[in-house]
C-alpha cells in the first residue's frame, strides 16, 4: 500500500531526523488553526479548536491525492488498534488528536498516523500566520519537524464543510462536539 499521508507521524519522526531538538520560545505566537498542506505536499490538515472550552486542538485530513482504491471504494483505517475505527475512510478521519494548550503558544499531546495505527507525541504551534509548526516524537528522544503552509483554496476532493457535517470531516467520539441535551426549557414549541 502506497504511503499517503503526510511523512509527519512516519519517518519524519519516527526514524528522526534530529535527536534532543531544542525548543525556542516565541515571542508571538498566532492562531494555529486553519487548512494546511503538509511539508511534503500529500495531504491537507484542517486544525481547529475542540474539547471543553474549545481549549484543545484537533486535525482533520481533508484532502488527499488518492482517497480511493479499486473500483472507487474509499481508502480505510485497517492498521487502527481500536476495531470500530478500521472501516472508516482515511479522508476525513481525525489524526490530531485534541492537543492540550502549553506553553510559549504551543499544543501538546497526540497524532495517529493511519499508515501504522500508531500515536506518537507531537507539539504543534504558529509563529508566522502562514506557517504551522509540527514537531513529532517518539520515545522523546527521536524527533523530526515539519512546517506545514496554509492553504485558502479548495481542490477537487477536498472535505470543505465543518467536522461532523455532511462533506465534512469526522471528529473522533471523545473529540466530538458535545450538544446539550434538550430539557423542557429548550424544547421548541
Amino acid at each position: 500500500m502506497t504511503t499517503i499521508l503526510p511523512r509527519l507521524a512516519t519517518a519524519a519522526l519516527i526514524a528522526a531526523t534530529t535527536f534532543g531538538t531544542t525548543k525556542t520560545s516565541s515571542a508571538a505566537s498566532v492562531d494555529p488553526t486553519g487548512t494546511w498542506l503538509t511539508e511534503d505536499g500529500r495531504a491537507r490538515v484542517r486544525t481547529e479548536r475542540c474539547g471543553p472550552g474549545d481549549r484543545n486542538l484537533c486535525g482533520y485530513v481533508v484532502w488527499i491525492p488518492k482517497p480511493f482504491v479499486e473500483k472507487g471504494k474509499p481508502r480505510l483505517d485497517p492498521e487502527n488498534s481500536d476495531p470500530q475505527k478500521r472501516t472508516r475512510p482515511v479522508l476525513g478521519h481525525q489524526m490530531i488528536l485534541g492537543l492540550k494548550p502549553a506553553k510559549d503558544g504551543r499544543y501538546e499531546g497526540r497524532i495517529y498516523n493511519a499508515d501504522n495505527g500508531k500515536q506518537y507525541d507531537v507539539t504543534i504551534w504558529s509563529e508566522k500566520a502562514g506557517e504551522l509548526s509540527v514537531e513529532g516524537c517518539m520515545l522523546a528522544v527521536l524527533c523530526g519537524s515539519q512546517i506545514w503552509k496554509r492553504v485558502t483554496d479548495v481542490l477537487p476532493g477536498q472535505l470543505p464543510a465543518p467536522t461532523d457535517e455532511a462533506n465534512g470531516p469526522r471528529a473522533d467520539r471523545e473529540w466530538a462536539p458535545k450538544h446539550p441535551t434538550m430539557t423542557s426549557s429548550t424544547t421548541p414549541r
